[in-house]
Formats: structure tokens, sequence, C-alpha cells
């Protein structure tokens, strides 16, 4: 789509600083993300690091617990095959927990 127009906005030093927070929150540039919001599209704040951190631990243990899994099923896992699922799976849940208390 061709954008042939230009639209000059006069915003106070306040409405400036909210509007570039807002953007940088959500990952976008001020233009991106004042076509957004005239669309109507939903804008969402890009999560914080830590949320990512957390999202790629759980990723980790998951596999962890997808292959104590498939040691079960094929028979060849032992009793502390089945503790460390538990212990694993307990840490996701303490993770989880540490990140909704903040």
């Amino acid at each position: 789509m061709e954008k042939k127009y230009e639209i000059c906005l006069r915003l106070s030093k306040e409405e400036k600083e909210l509007l570039e927070s807002s953007a940088r929150a959500c990952g976008l540039t001020r233009t991106a993300y004042l076509r957004r919001l005239l669309l109507g599209t939903a804008i969402k704040a890009r999560p914080a690091q830590e949320i990512k951190e957390l999202r790629t631990e759980i990723h980790h243990i998951g596999n962890n617990i997808n292959q104590i899994a498939r040691s079960v099923n094929a028979g060849i896992a032992r009793a502390e095959d089945a503790k460390r699922g538990l212990f694993l799976l307990d840490q996701v849940y303490e993770l989880m927990y540490q990140i909704a208390k903040k």
C-alpha cells in the first residue's frame, strides 16, 4: 500500500514521552505504533527479559520431562528418572511462582 499522506502532529513534551515509551515497550516505531492504534490492531507490550528467560528455562525443562516420558514408555525408565521428572516439574512451578510474586 502506497503511503501518500503526511500528517504533522503537535504534542506536549509529556505526550511525546508517553508516545515514545509506549511504542518502545511494544518494540515499534512511533509511526508503526500510531498506525496500529488507528487501525484498531491489537498492540501488546513485549515480554520482559525475565519472562523470555523463564520461557526458555521452561522449554528446556519440558524437553527433559519428554525424554523421561519416552524412557518410561519404552520400559527403560528407573525410579530416579521419575523422581527427576517430578523435581523438574517442581522447578517449573517455582519459576512461575517467583515471576508471579513480582
